[in-house]
């Protein structure tokens, strides 16, 4: 009995273990990339902008790619699986596109549907879901990262208000966004405010000089004496596990991503070793060369692997473990990086040339190895889960 032909592309035939609603997502996602997107993403990459964004939200939101794993408010209410199939998609192109969909939907979007009240969802969801409406995440801050304990941004109490000061750093969408999620301490311990960008003493400067996300909206937020009603803080957010909840809905995002950014990198790399010629023939045809490929492949396979078993743990009622996660961000943003790492060794020189997207990849990689949870955290996390023992002090 003969063997079925080998995919090179899908050598482990994953494809068949999706159904035909998840290849549909797929290809929707995919060929808007491909007709809109890449013909001009280097050029916003070099020039460090993404110029049509709030046109890119509006058409991602026509998709249902805006909070699509959650249910109501015009938002799709798609599997864990098929919103990971976006991410990937999304990630294949740029990480700062995925990253914009998984700011928008799994931490701005996600905090309101979890902690909001009724009436901050029937405000902001719908527009949020449809593109009209960006939104942004303020967690981090200038010398707070990993520890969001110690943030030093305040909010107090003034009669009926609540006044807020203090500093974010790193926020995706921050400069573009209409509403800001953020996170403060208070008398009571960490809280959530939902926070019009508008609001008087709320600014949001553009952080430049990035080497990396370099078309992606990154922008500090700034909070000076800001007064919000008693309505704007998100009554069901209590203490600093409710921002770190909403951290796991993006990295579950990120587990699949950067399988998007690493099969673009090893995708490349085949075809660049299939074609360049040396010593007579394909470097393809290099032991060497073939031993990078497989290597690669490996990975980005049992990578995938991953993130569908993530999924479909995720879409269980019995739903995905912290340190689950951990796992899978640990292990596939390492890999991806040191997929494009060494697809850049095969394309030599042209290696690091925007005429190819292996090096645009790996640079973005090294912000999404270290944003929502660095590998140190997430290896103390799930060493944690593995031992019993806490190493984080």
């Amino acid at each position: 009995m003969p063997f079925a032909a080998l995919d090179p592309v899908d050598p482990l035939n994953l494809e068949a273990l999706f159904t035909d609603e998840e290849r549909a997502v797929r290809d929707t996602v995919r060929q808007y990339l491909d007709d809109k997107v890449e013909p001009h993403i280097a050029d916003w990459f070099e020039s460090g902008e993404l110029p049509n964004l709030p046109e890119l939200a509006r058409e991602f939101g026509k998709m249902g790619l805006l909070g699509m794993h959650l249910e109501g408010y015009g938002c799709a209410g798609m599997s864990a699986r098929a919103y990971g199939i976006a991410c990937r998609e999304l990630e294949a192109t740029d990480s700062g596109l995925r990253s914009f969909v998984s700011v928008q939907g799994s931490l701005a979007m996600f905090a309101i549907h979890r902690f909001g009240s009724e009436e901050q969802k029937q405000e902001w969801l719908p527009r949020m879901a449809e593109g009209e409406a960006i939104g942004c995440f303020g967690l981090t801050e200038p010398d707070h990262g990993s520890d969001p304990s110690s943030m030093t941004t305040r909010a107090r109490r003034d009669g009926d208000d609540w006044i807020l000061d203090g500093r974010k750093m790193w926020i995706t969408n921050g400069s573009v966004a209409a509403v800001a999620v953020v996170w403060a301490q208070t008398e009571d311990g960490v809280r959530g405010f939902v926070v019009p960008t508008d609001t008087p003493g709320f600014s949001a400067p553009l952080i430049k000089h990035k080497m990396s996300l370099r078309a992606s909206v990154t922008s500090e937020l700034v909070l000076d004496g800001v007064r919000l009603p008693a309505s704007a803080q998100l009554p069901a957010a209590r203490g600093v596990g409710a921002p770190l909840t909403c951290l796991n809905e993006a990295r579950y995002g990120i587990v699949w991503g950067v399988t998007g950014a690493a099969r673009s990198a090893w995708q490349a790399a085949a075809d660049y070793a299939g074609q360049r010629e040396q010593f007579g023939k394909p470097i393809a045809a290099f032991q060497l060369t073939q031993q990078k490929l497989v290597d690669m492949a490996l990975e980005l396979h049992k990578a995938t692997l991953t993130a569908l078993r993530l999924a479909d743990l995720k879409d269980s009622p019995a739903g995905v473990h912290p340190a689950q996660i951990s796992f899978g961000k640990l292990n596939n943003v390492r890999e991806a990086i040191e997929i494009c790492r060494t697809a850049r060794t095969i394309l030599g020189a042209n290696g690091i040339s925007l005429e190819y997207p292996v090096i645009r990849h790996a640079n973005n990689l090294e912000s999404v190895l270290t944003y929502e949870g660095t590998t140190e955290m997430h290896t103390l996390a799930l060493g944690q889960a593995l031992t019993g023992h806490a190493a984080f002090r």
